[in-house]
């Protein structure tokens, strides 16, 4: 046997060294892989306003939200002419395609339980009182009725994969619901990549799932009913918190309203009227299933009024409601009220 000298230090084998630097990598990757995935916040432009973007990914996905919002302005935009709702009102033949189809069912079945509070055809009475896409002066008596022959989207149907109107007057406006579809879209995109946890907010209609970068469910603010027609005040009237996927959505007539011979005019007009409508009702907050759906229930309840309001609510228990009525007066539904933070 060969001796051996006890103060020998060990020597590194030759195969040792790529094992280790193996070993290292492998390590290094392991815990880059099960580290979790950073938050991004970012914003942008869309539909004339906001919005902004919070998310859990590796990577960026703003791109994909912009072309989500896009693919949804080019079909339910009033303002953009090449759009499918704006070449239809033209009264020209184009299909449709899915983001109308779901839209015009969604606004058709809200008009029917609504009577008519919820109606997209309502366009030109909105521009007639100077509050749409096109400037209008204020009409009068006969002018409203006129207009009012052309309003009901009863008149309207889709055959074959195009509308068909019963007169060439009648036309669509979805602006009272495609903010909230389109944060819709780009929710499902987020989810589509495998996104958990995110809020998504244009214009201030809101989806949020999963929690935020402090591990706690998103908080959602919602403004006092001010007047605010520079749209500059921000003061919180209640903020919302949900541990389960929320979609809320916001109208008012806080912000959009002008005054004539010391009577304000609302910009909420009702098709079933033809006039802005005249009661204490300042501003409804819904949250329901998709904000699509919560943006056309909250625009029919600043229709029919904070007392009608509470009825629809009590019939469709899925729409959790705030109001704010005759200045700083407050209502708010059982399930809406588990919502508010304290």
């Amino acid at each position: 046997m060969t001796p051996t000298d006890p103060n020998a230090k060990p020597r590194l084998k030759r195969w040792h060294l790529p094992f280790l630097v193996v070993l290292l990598v492998g390590t290094i990757l392991i815990l880059r892989h099960n580290a979790p995935a950073p938050y991004h916040a970012e914003a942008g432009l869309a539909y004339g306003t906001t919005f902004s973007l919070k998310y859990q990914h590796a990577g960026s996905l703003l791109a994909e939200a912009e072309c989500a919002l896009a693919q949804v302005d080019s079909s339910l935009s009033m303002f953009n002419p090449q759009s499918i709702v704006s070449r239809v009102c033209r009264g020209e033949t184009v299909a449709v395609d899915s983001h109308f189809v779901r839209v015009f069912e969604l606004s058709q079945r809200v008009a029917g339980e609504t009577n008519g509070a919820f109606d997209p055809t309502v366009g030109p009475l909105v521009n007639a009182w100077g509050f749409g896409y096109r400037n209008g002066s204020r009409p009068d008596s006969t002018d409203v009725a006129l207009l009012r022959r052309s309003v009901g989207i009863g008149r309207v149907a889709i055959s074959n994969g195009k509308v068909v109107r019963a007169d060439s007057t009648t036309i669509m406006d979805f602006s009272a619901v495609a903010k909230g579809y389109g944060v819709d879209c780009v929710a499902r995109m987020l989810e589509a990549h495998g996104v958990e946890n995110y809020m998504v907010e244009v214009g201030g209609e809101i989806v949020a799932r999963g929690v935020n970068d402090k591990g706690r469910p998103w908080r959602i603010g919602n403004n006092r009913a001010d007047d605010d027609t520079t749209m500059t005040n921000h003061r919180l009237q209640a903020v919302v918190a949900s541990p389960k996927p929320i979609a809320m959505a916001t109208s008012g007539n806080y912000r959009r309203f002008r005054v004539e011979n010391g009577r304000r005019l609302a910009h909420t007009i009702d098709p079933r009227t033809g006039y802005p409508v005249a009661h204490s009702l300042l501003s409804a907050t819904v949250v329901a299933p998709t904000c699509a759906e919560a943006d056309a229930w909250a625009t029919a309840m600043m229709v029919v009024g904070h007392d009608s309001a509470q009825k629809i609510v009590a019939t469709h228990p899925h729409l959790h409601t705030y109001l704010i009525y005759g200045g700083d007066s407050v209502w708010t539904s059982e399930g809406m009220d588990s919502l508010l933070v304290r």
